[in-house]
């Protein structure tokens, strides 16, 4: 969050260490003690019933054992602030350190005592290093946090390279999972716009795996107007508006009235200028809404196991525009997916579709039967079509 990660304690005449705010000290889990002190923590709050834990920046809670310095980038952006000290450094001593894997090991030891309970891992390193987080045999984090999709160009080949490679750099044990909006990013909707956004939903909803969704996605949410006096991240007031994370934090929107329903007083950051619309009140009477377009995405997913459970086939359509795939259940059902990341119409040629039943369009206007191998999409629409099935060879996964 900027200066020194080293603060002078004057009753013990030491430093400690803070990766983040001074306020927030890293914890010695060398220590025996401190490891039985956060086991108890785990099992204090799994005792009382709680589903499992997000783990924050869990890739960070192990230190070099000898306190090496990180070396400095060999070059350094000039617009970087003399504060941020942080992308100064290569971090090659103060994370991601293979011992980090045994803290997990141990924790998963504790959540797996307890039934039907989930262990989440803030985890953001490069695809290599990150599916270390599930362990060699499925014994660490049941999902490490997968947030590639959220900094990447949203262009349908970029999207779906990145879904493909990891699909193959999963072990066979280990689940996906996605994320598009936190609160430590920009909102999805301000990077790629309200119609795209609906192309976002559909695809976060129908890939195979764990979707996360943040507040206010679900109302196509987008960032709020900050001004420097109005921040509140410390990271923002720190090292300048242009790395604060307030944007993404303003309050949810429940209605039209005063503070978007949130409060009766000003809440500690403004309500978008947009809330008015993009409310839950005002998006539950629209039919056509994004509110409703993700109720009906959860339902289908919910109702069909080729959507929650299925394998994952992308399918070559010639459109650099169209990303499409299949998922397909245990020989019982059989979907496509087809999403349109451009403004204008496209003709695709599918193979293997063979006809189907148009379930649902990201317009939320349109059901209708397919037949043959041809599709048309109009300019920013996906589609869910329940397919004929098909047991050609290299269709299935």
């Amino acid at each position: 969050f900027g200066g020194s990660a080293w603060e002078w304690d004057e009753p013990t005449s030491q430093y400690y260490l803070h990766t983040y705010l001074k306020e927030q000290p890293d914890l010695n889990w060398r220590n025996p003690e401190v490891r039985e002190a956060m086991g108890n923590t785990l099992r204090f709050w799994l005792d009382r019933g709680v589903d499992g834990f997000r783990m924050d920046v869990v890739g960070v809670i192990m230190k070099d054992p000898g306190f090496q310095d990180n070396p400095l980038k060999p070059a350094i952006s000039e617009q970087l602030s003399p504060e941020d000290l942080y992308n100064r450094q290569m971090h090659l001593y103060d994370q991601d350190i293979d011992e980090v894997h045994d803290v997990i090991r141990s924790f998963r030891l504790i959540v797996d005592q307890y039934s039907d309970r989930l262990s989440i891992g803030e985890v953001w390193y490069e695809l290599p290093r990150w599916v270390k987080y599930y362990g060699e045999h499925g014994e660490e984090l049941n999902l490490p946090f997968n947030f590639r999709l959220m900094n990447l160009p949203w262009e349908a080949q970029t999207i779906r390279h990145s879904v493909d490679e990891l699909e193959n750099a999963l072990p066979v044990f280990a689940w996906p999972n996605y994320v598009l909006n936190s609160h430590d990013a920009p909102r999805f909707a301000s990077k790629i716009g309200h119609n795209q956004a609906r192309i976002a939903a559909m695809l976060l909803l129908t890939l195979r795996g764990t979707p996360f969704l943040y507040y206010g996605e679900e109302l196509g949410m987008e960032n709020g107007e900050i001004h420097a006096e109005q921040m509140r991240d410390p990271q923002g007031i720190r090292l300048g508006i242009e790395h604060s994370r307030d944007f993404s934090r303003t309050p949810m929107q429940w209605t039209a009235e005063v503070n978007a329903g949130f409060s009766s007083f000003p809440p500690w950051l403004p309500v978008t200028s947009k809330y008015q619309e993009q409310n839950v009140s005002s998006e539950n009477a629209d039919p056509s809404s994004m509110l409703n377009l993700y109720r009906r995405l959860i339902r289908l997913r919910k109702d069909h196991p080729a959507l929650h459970s299925g394998t994952y086939l992308a399918i070559d359509v010639g459109s650099a525009d169209c990303y499409v795939y299949e998922r397909l259940y245990a020989g019982q059902e059989r979907f496509i997916i087809a999403l349109n990341f451009s403004s204008h119409p496209c003709h695709l040629y599918v193979s293997g579709l063979n006809g189907g039943n148009l379930l649902l369009s990201t317009h939320l206007d349109r059901t209708e039967q397919i037949s043959g191998n041809e599709l048309d999409l109009r300019g920013n629409e996906g589609v869910i079509i329940e397919a004929k099935l098909t047991f050609a060879p290299g269709r299935m996964k």
